[in-house]
């Protein structure tokens, strides 16, 4: 699948709309029950950044951003505002935010999540595409240095230590991330008189899974 590691630009998904989206099979019994089924194990997002656009020049630039990726050709970053950090929203990303796994003296290469629980459930999300240079990771409690103690793969969102952690150590990491789209579109018509009396262009963006 072909994808560019490059973000949409931010001052242009700020003020989108959209969010997670997830398919359930639902089938009404005779009796009224139902029968639910999910057919996705991880939910998707989409976005439209049409909201977003504010100037001529917000249109250029999503001009110039759809051209270079061939429309939906190719996928690229998406930051998602409601949604980016591992820790809560009006708090910084730290070294405990996220359980990654327990050591087990042998494995050195753990993948990026994202727990959401309310109540007794949760739904641990992959994370793909880390910001570089904003994952900070603690084995046991002891922080590491990124370089000397971990390294990070941001286009595939793992990060493999430098030493195998022991046994029952748990590996825990804070970071912020971007979520892998492409456009769900290959057209966007763009009405001038239409845009400086308000109403703004429909630019749909879809989560791709890598």
């Amino acid at each position: 699948m072909g994808f560019h590691e490059v973000r949409f630009p931010t001052n242009l998904s700020f003020g989108s709309i959209g969010g997670p989206e997830r398919r359930t099979e639902i089938v009404t019994l005779v009796n009224g029950f139902e029968e639910r089924n999910s057919l996705w194990a991880h939910s998707r997002r989409r976005f439209d950044a049409g909201v977003a656009l504010r100037s001529l020049d917000d249109i250029q630039a999503l001009l110039a951003f759809f051209e270079a990726r061939r429309g939906q050709l190719y996928g690229f970053r998406w930051k998602d505002w409601a949604d980016y950090r591992s820790c809560p929203a009006t708090a910084s990303p730290g070294p405990k935010d996220q359980p990654l796994g327990i050591g087990d003296g042998i494995n050195r290469e753990f993948a990026l999540v994202k727990t959401y629980r309310s109540g007794s459930e949760q739904y641990v999300r992959p994370v793909a595409k880390p910001v570089a240079g904003s994952v900070k990771v603690a084995v046991a409690g002891a922080v590491l240095v990124e370089g000397a103690g971990f390294s990070v793969d941001e286009t595939r969102g793992l990060v493999t230590l430098a030493a195998a952690p022991a046994e029952g150590a748990a590996v825990t990491a804070g970071f912020e991330f971007d979520v892998p789209v492409r456009f769900d579109t290959d057209r966007i018509q763009i009405s001038m008189a239409s845009f400086q009396a308000g109403e703004v262009p429909s630019v749909p963006v879809m989560e791709v899974r890598v």
